[in-house]
């Protein structure tokens, strides 16, 4: 199915794009002092880089986690630019054959940082040849087929492999506790979002008050991708319209017009919340069917929508379906009816639900079963 508005769905996605690589690349802080955020894993991760240079050894193999956008490879560039040592980066879904990573273990050099992002996408056999080649610096090489075949010993170099992942569960239990350092990346809080963009404005020669930075923050769903990126089309729209000083106004028109609201709901966010009230009384309704209703894939309100909506506490999952929360109701200005609120689990209520009962209209969908 063809996206209605193509143009607006990279907006608040915290998966990077073209344009996000490059404009990365220039505003990436160098160091883990310039690193705004992640307090703890950066304190934690200062120390492990301290004690190998004073080992004077390569750092322990690191394992970076979270959701994207918040800065998995920026830390693995600055482990490298830390360190002295270059850096090698590839990703797990290039890495589909054992021999694939034989070539680019083989090519190491003494100390060398390798960067694999979503390494939980690698291939079985490669990830169990990287067991041993993190393990004991030393890989085998498989010559031959079947009962001729023979496995030739290659000693490897000292490196630190660095992993991404996005989805830390699906790594294998071997895999994971090869690596000596662990850190789990955390959403950013608005004040955090704030010293992000007031950094990003200053490399990129903008002028912006304190308010609009609190604005587009407030707005950037605790993602520092998202956030500059939100940035860079305020900017856009105050060059547009002739504007030296960006303000809280400013910026709110600008991003009001690529429909991001003040909660930093988009499009398609707000018609999922929509329809699942307007059109299912509230649910629950089932993916596919809810999908549907808003002219959408399924994979796309599943994994674009969906997250930043329960994370919200604006939608919930259920066995039968999903269903929005009393504070989606309250978020769109709508009124729940008493015997949608009396019938949803008390649990996902954020706001007391006396605050939100409306009218007794509305049918009864909660013993509608899930389509």
């Amino acid at each position: 199915m063809t996206d209605p508005h193509p143009q607006e769905a990279p907006l608040v996605a915290p998966a990077a794009d073209p344009e996000d690589r490059a404009i990365e690349a220039a505003l990436r802080p160098k160091n883990l002092d310039d690193f705004v955020g992640q307090k703890r894993v950066r304190r934690q991760l200062s120390l492990v880089l301290e004690a190998s240079r004073l080992r004077g050894r390569s750092a322990d193999h690191v394992l970076l986690s979270g959701p994207p956008g918040l800065g998995k490879t920026t830390l693995a560039m600055i482990i490298a630019a830390e360190m002295n040592a270059p850096l090698r980066i590839s990703s797990g879904p290039a890495i589909q054959h054992a021999g694939d990573l034989a070539a680019i273990l083989s090519s190491l050099t003494d100390g060398e940082v390798l960067f694999l992002d979503e390494i939980h996408r690698m291939s079985r056999p490669a990830e169990e040849m990287l067991y041993m080649a993190m393990e004991d610096f030393r890989v085998d090489i498989i010559v031959g087929k079947g009962p001729g075949a023979t496995a030739i010993p290659l000693e490897l170099p000292p490196f630190t492999l660095v992993g991404a992942t996005t989805r830390a569960g699906l790594l294998p239990g071997p895999l994971r506790d090869r690596f000596g350092f662990t850190g789990h990346l955390e959403f950013y809080s608005t004040e955090e979002l704030e010293l992000v963009l007031r950094r990003s404005a200053m490399l990129m020669d903008m002028k912006v008050n304190s308010a609009a930075f609190a604005e587009i923050a407030g707005r950037s769903r605790g993602t520092p991708r998202i956030a500059n990126r939100l940035l860079r089309r305020v900017r856009d729209w105050a060059l547009v319209h002739g504007i030296d000083l960006i303000d809280a106004r400013s910026a709110g028109a600008a991003l009001d017009m690529y429909e991001v609201d003040a909660r930093g709901l988009d499009r398609l966010d707000r018609s999922v919340l929509t329809a699942l009230i307007t059109k299912f009384n509230g649910g629950p309704v089932g993916l596919s069917t809810l999908a549907i209703a808003v002219g959408e894939e399924p994979e796309t309100v599943e994994t674009v929508a969906e997250p930043y909506l329960v994370r919200e506490g604006l939608l919930g999952r259920t066995p039968r379906g999903r269903i929005a929360t009393a504070a989606a109701w309250k978020h769109l200005g709508l009124e729940m009816p008493q015997n949608v609120a009396a019938a949803m689990p008390e649990d996902l209520f954020s706001v007391a639900p006396e605050d939100l009962l409306g009218s007794e209209s509305g049918l009864d969908s909660w013993a509608q079963p899930d389509s």
